[in-house]
């Protein structure tokens, strides 16, 4: 069976607007042109996984239910839109309240669950966020990091000065990275 690249996708500021601690379903609001990213994605059959730190849940300002309501919703905004998410994976803790992790980024235990689910070519895939917490795992498990300004532009130099490439949004990212997909 031939491995599958995945772009990792970071959810708040590359998939949806940043509207801190959503916890409300009616408050998503996808970023233009996300959702036809995605679809581009799917077309080419590489593997959409949403990775995102979710530390409001360890804070209190949100509950699991809250989270699931909002992931429940984000996937039904993309396949209304022709596009389709094949794993949302979020970290619920904060290292301050709940202690250290594997799993929030830029660790890596999201990405390797997502990997144990399907047969990932980490080399072969991207790790797309606003945030350089988003990109560093391509640092540590191989593939190409891109940064979106859609979302926190407070990371911007950080992105620079760590040397990664940065585009305007999801859709930028997609024909950023589908232009550098070997021909078949």
């Amino acid at each position: 069976m031939t491995r599958t690249p995945a772009v990792f996708l970071d959810r708040d500021g590359t998939l949806i607007e940043d509207t801190s601690f959503v916890r409300d379903p009616a408050e998503v609001r996808l970023i233009p042109g996300a959702p036809a990213a995605v679809a581009r994605f799917n077309a080419a059959g590489w593997r959409t996984v949403v990775v995102t730190n979710q530390s409001g849940i360890a804070r209190g300002l949100l509950c699991e239910a809250d989270y699931a309501a909002v992931a429940a919703h984000v996937e039904q905004l993309f396949r209304e839109a022709g596009a389709h998410l094949d794993l949302q994976l979020h970290c619920p803790h904060h290292p301050d309240i709940t202690g250290p992790c594997p799993c929030r980024k830029p660790l890596t235990g999201l990405y390797e669950e997502a990997a144990a689910r399907f047969d990932i070519d980490f080399a072969a895939s991207w790790y797309v966020g606003d945030r350089l917490r988003d990109l560093l795992p391509a640092r540590t498990l191989g593939g190409h990091g891109l940064h979106v300004q859609s979302g926190d532009r407070a990371d911007d130099a950080a992105v620079t000065a760590a040397g990664f490439p940065s585009v305007a949004d999801l859709l930028a990212a997609a024909e950023h990275i589908l232009a550098r997909q070997p021909s078949a």
